[in-house]
């Protein structure tokens, strides 16, 4: 018999905006991660799985807590009837990963009950999906031989390049990026694939990453592309256009704020921005930023595509739609005078709104449940004042899809 993973309810002054969040552990696979769970007002909370090696388990609640909400956001404005959650998975994906570890994960997503359908991100891949989803039938982002539509990186990396083109228009009045220098930080799953978007749409890329290998693979397929030796590098290039983080969060701080020559910011990064703010310095300095949750959609757009039976061309249209969406938030920013940022979010914040006023047939609010363990209190974080309150989860493997 597989002994249970352990769900625990976490409250801290951090998690008050959220509607869940639970610590998982699985001492037996070396399982440690947090799902985030910020809003189900639209519909059940979709978001990714990031397995990442974080420094603290509070740096992994933070990144949760973080991306979850902005998961919220992107499917209110992609238009998916949708709520907005994140789990991040404490560990080196290269290293900790195993077949066991992603079944008590699966386990832990299918004890949530629905209310959080999981999928890939940073350092999980289709492939990791088909495990889970064997422990979850919450589960999307699957292989395609397994049921799935695959790797979500492809319509993310599309959906970036529209939403830059919608920037270009927005600044320079046209949306052609053809003669335009771009900057692509980070050229993993996402990052390659828009650089091939670039190329061909005649732009002139130059990119950087940490792993050499990743610039190499991208320097064999395109070899007119210019690699440089570090984002401070790129972001300080002479005559630099775009500039799009596509690696981790953060990339956007006040010394990249300060020194960044291109006119945009576009990128397929979650949490672009080191602190909140930073939106401003950019507009100070006539750079137009649109913010990430508005145009890295694609890749969510797609994996729902296995909840709501979407054919491939129907995830493209509304991908493509992420153009109009970005057009509709630099118009709203000029006419409200207020950031591209607080634009976005006052768009996102109208739709989940109006959701919330309209009748539904569970609380009041039309698409959302409410999900709840043996007890309704929300126990305390682990290790604060109190203890935890802690709930195990079946163990079977149930073979589900």
């Amino acid at each position: 018999m597989v002994a249970a993973p352990i769900l625990t309810d976490v409250a801290t002054p951090e998690t008050k905006d959220h509607e869940r969040v639970v610590w998982c552990e699985d001492p037996g696979s070396g399982l440690r991660a947090v799902i985030a769970i910020h809003s189900t007002t639209l519909g059940p909370a979709l978001g990714g799985t990031r397995f990442h090696p974080y420094a603290t388990t509070d740096d992994a609640l933070a990144d949760a807590l973080r991306l979850s909400r902005g998961m919220t956001y992107k499917n209110a404005l992609a238009g998916m009837d949708l709520g907005g959650g994140k789990a991040v998975i404490i560990g080196d994906p290269e290293r900790d990963k195993t077949e066991e570890l992603l079944l008590a994960y699966g386990r832990c997503v299918a004890a949530l009950e629905g209310c959080y359908i999981t999928a890939c991100d940073a350092g999980t891949a289709s492939a990791d999906m088909d495990v889970v989803a064997r422990t979850s039938p919450f589960t999307v982002g699957r292989s395609e031989h397994n049921g799935g539509v695959g790797d979500s990186s492809v319509l993310t990396a599309y959906g970036v390049l529209r939403g830059m083109q919608a920037a270009a228009r927005g600044l320079w009045g046209v949306d052609s990026l053809r003669g335009r220098s771009v900057g692509v930080a980070g050229v993993g799953k996402v990052g390659r694939l828009l650089v091939g978007h670039l190329v061909e749409q005649g732009a002139t890329v130059s990119v950087t990453d940490v792993r050499q290998e990743a610039v190499d693979r991208v320097l064999r397929r395109h070899p007119g592309v210019r690699a440089v030796a570090s984002t401070r590098e790129l972001v300080s290039t002479p005559g630099l256009d775009v500039y799009a983080p596509c690696a981790l969060g953060g990339a956007v701080d006040e010394t990249v704020a300060d020194v960044l020559t291109a006119r945009i910011v576009c990128g397929a990064a979650n949490n672009q921005l080191a602190r909140p703010g930073l939106e401003l310095r950019l507009a100070e300095r006539g750079v137009l930023y649109m913010p990430d949750y508005v145009v890295n959609s694609g890749g969510v757009i797609q994996v729902a595509a296995e909840l709501h039976e979407l054919t491939p061309s129907q995830c493209r249209e509304r991908a493509e739609a992420i153009y109009d969406v970005g057009l509709e938030v630099l118009g709203k920013a000029e006419s409200d005078g207020v950031s591209t940022l607080r634009a976005a979010d006052l768009i996102a914040e109208h739709r989940i709104a109006s959701r919330e006023q309209a009748p539904g047939p569970h609380d009041g609010r039309a698409g959302r449940r409410e999900y709840r363990t043996a007890s309704d209190a929300r126990p305390a974080h682990p290790g604060a004042a109190g203890g935890p309150r802690e709930r195990r989860v079946a163990a079977d493997d149930g073979g589900r899809r």
